[in-house]
């Protein structure tokens, strides 16, 4: 199998589509280390990178199959079946800022408004000035057929946030909806807002999901995005288009910024956000971007300004919500953005390691955490279930004697129960922070523990986890997704270290429903806030309950990639299909989470409905094979 895996360097379709599936199965279930890796191995030889990049599929297969999405056949169908949720019908303003865009360009968008199935809307046109008079001439021409059409035409060029800042002053609707110049809304676009207002009241800000379209009309490069994680937003302007606020939040942020041209849109959703009652997301694809040359959708260098402006929008933030901290650039992320907090009290944090003796590995972490870690105020409880080793009496004692002051062991003399040790643990610390740590574990810097302190002091922040690596550099933890295989599964594992992922997820600040306890920290409080882990959960998926519950208790849960640990996984316990024993264990708990999740299994809100459950490569859904 190597070898034929090996000469696939020009696969047919036919070919491509085995290998992908074989890749997708194997990829995502535990255990096959060897043949994972050689499968991964073989993907980058035919330049397949498993970065779950429009989830393996061909911008061909997505065009395809969006086609088929806004058809007329099935956008009538769509309309005729929900047009009775609308019962408030409010008039929608479309905000565009206009400066010399191809003329073939603004028409197309124009008359994407006009085609619209929503008819009580105005689009507010600015121009700013441009050198083409035909720009002007179109406006005039397309308002002078259709009274919802206004225009305004600057005296001086102000750059976009004051020609935005223009067309909004001609607004006289209920909602503000973006929109560039040359780009296109899906002809069911207002429609599918206005049927989210009737439906959530509540939002007073929205937004949807979007792709790319060319010069040729060939949708590509889909964002299907996730519900509103305000970490996402710290990282990256992942809400992009479309966005729709009523008129009221809009007025009370008084508009566009000048000074933060070219993020000017980043700078306004951080700050829409931030007063905003409620947030929700439309996961359709409602807005098409166009690629051309001088597009940030094709060339993320288009405008470098932009990436300062947006820097600068993100330090602000911080100012504004009281939580210090710097912000640097991405390293290889064009319009991705590093935030680190100032830790503003250095809190004592509780280390709390299980282990049944397993001492050689128990010294790597304990030794790493000694020799790597800046943070000083902390303290280790090794909680020991059943050891019997004699080295492993030995090393306590070594440690004990060593810095006896923050390091000690308490016996848990009961049968294996993940979910009870860890709550023996936690009944035993002293720190304002736990941090759980598995004894297969080794820390690799030494801001590790500052940064996830830096954010777990925040009050919106439940639990903090990390990018954990096996010890060839791949990934073996970067966010867990509820629903996938079942229940819940990681994501981009086996990916290279240094790989981007779906829309950079893997080197992003991202917010997920669950993270694994291999390594994570939170605030005491919160844990016993939500009763500790569930001991019902011997072995599998207690943490991901953990999680669950603090989410479901109003925190949300952070993955920092810049925190990166290394996980030598599942060299203390046997797999759960390597014996009856541990199977049935598994199925146990496995009917458990099942029952008790449901409704959070069906909607993972961090992972867009769109996306398939069968991979955890990001894989659209309608495609899984």
């Amino acid at each position: 199998m190597k070898k034929n895996l090996l000469k696939l360097k020009n696969p047919n379709t036919n070919t491509f589509e085995a290998l992908v599936k074989f890749a997708s199965f194997v990829l995502t279930r535990p255990g096959y280390e060897l043949l994972k890796k050689l499968i991964i191995k073989s993907l980058r030889k035919i330049n397949i990178s498993y970065e779950g990049k429009n989830a393996l599929s061909t911008t061909s297969e997505y065009n395809d199959w969006i086609t088929k999405k806004l058809s007329k056949e099935t956008l009538a169908l769509e309309y005729e079946q929900t047009v009775h949720l609308i019962k408030n019908t409010p008039k929608i303003s479309i905000i565009v800022p206009v400066y010399n865009p191809p003329i073939h360009f603004l028409k197309e968008a124009i008359n994407s408004v006009i085609d619209q199935s929503y008819t009580n809307w105005e689009l507010c046109l600015a121009d700013d000035k441009s050198p083409n008079d035909a720009v002007r001439e179109t406006i005039k021409a397309f308002s002078s057929k259709d009274e919802r059409i206004k225009f305004i035409f600057r005296t001086e060029n102000g750059h976009i946030s004051a020609a935005s800042n223009s067309a909004w002053k001609l607004a006289t609707g209920d909602f503000i909806l973006l929109m560039d110049h040359d780009d296109l809304l899906t002809p069911n676009c207002l429609f599918e807002f206005v049927k989210h207002v009737n439906l959530h009241p509540e939002d007073d800000f929205i937004y949807s999901d979007e792709d790319k379209i060319d010069d040729e009309g060939e949708r590509s490069h889909p964002h299907f995005k996730p519900d509103w994680a305000p970490d996402n937003l710290l990282s990256r302007n992942y809400i992009g288009h479309v966005t729709m606020m009523k008129k009221s939040l809009m007025d009370q942020i008084a508009g566009f910024r000048i000074g933060f041209e070219g993020s000017q849109d980043y700078d306004i959703f951080l700050r829409a956000t931030e007063q905003a009652t409620h947030i929700g997301h439309i996961p359709k694809v409602l807005y098409h971007w166009r690629i051309h040359s001088a597009s940030v959708a094709l060339n993320m260098d288009a405008k470098p300004y932009a990436f300062i402006a947006a820097k600068k929008a993100l330090e602000e933030a911080l100012v504004r919500r009281n939580t210090p901290g710097t912000v640097d650039f991405l390293p290889r992320v064009p319009g991705g953005y590093r935030i680190t907090y100032e830790v503003k009290k250095h809190d004592k944090v509780s280390i709390i390691i299980p282990t049944k003796d397993q001492e050689k590995l128990l010294e790597i972490a304990i030794q790493s955490i000694f020799a790597k870690t800046s943070y000083t105020n902390y303290e280790i409880i090794i909680v020991n279930n059943n050891s019997t080793s004699p080295a492993f009496f030995e090393l306590i004692k070594k440690y004990t004697n060593s810095h006896g002051d923050i390091f000690r062991c308490i016996d848990a003399n009961f049968p294996f129960n993940f979910s009870k040790l860890m709550n023996v643990g936690v009944a035993e610390s002293t720190g304002e922070y736990i941090l759980f740590l598995n004894n297969d574990v080794e820390v690799i810097h030494e801001d590790w523990m500052t940064q996830m302190v830096g954010h777990a002091q925040r009050k919106e922040t439940g639990i903090v986890g990390v990018k954990l690596l096996y010890p060839d550099d791949t990934i073996q933890h970067a966010g867990v997704i509820i629903g996938i295989l079942g229940a819940a599964a990681h994501i981009f594992v086996n990916a290279k270290r240094e790989d981007l992922g779906y829309y950079s997820y893997i080197q992003s600040l991202n917010n997920y429903a669950a993270l694994t306890a291999a390594c994570i920290l939170f605030k005491k409080n919160i844990y016993l806030e939500v009763g500790g882990m569930d001991e019902n959960l011997e072995v599998d998926y207690n943490d991901i309950d953990l999680c669950l519950k603090v989410y479901e208790a109003g925190y949300y849960n952070v993955y920092v990639p810049t925190v990166e640990l290394y996980h030598y996984e599942s060299a203390t316990r046997g797999h759960p299909f390597s014996s009856k024993e541990n199977y049935a264990q598994h199925k146990k708990n496995y009917n458990y989470f099942i029952e008790k999740w449901g409704k959070i299994i069906v909607h993972d809100p961090f992972y867009n409905p769109n996306l398939g459950l069968n991979d955890a490569d990001f894989r659209l859904r309608d495609l899984e094979k």
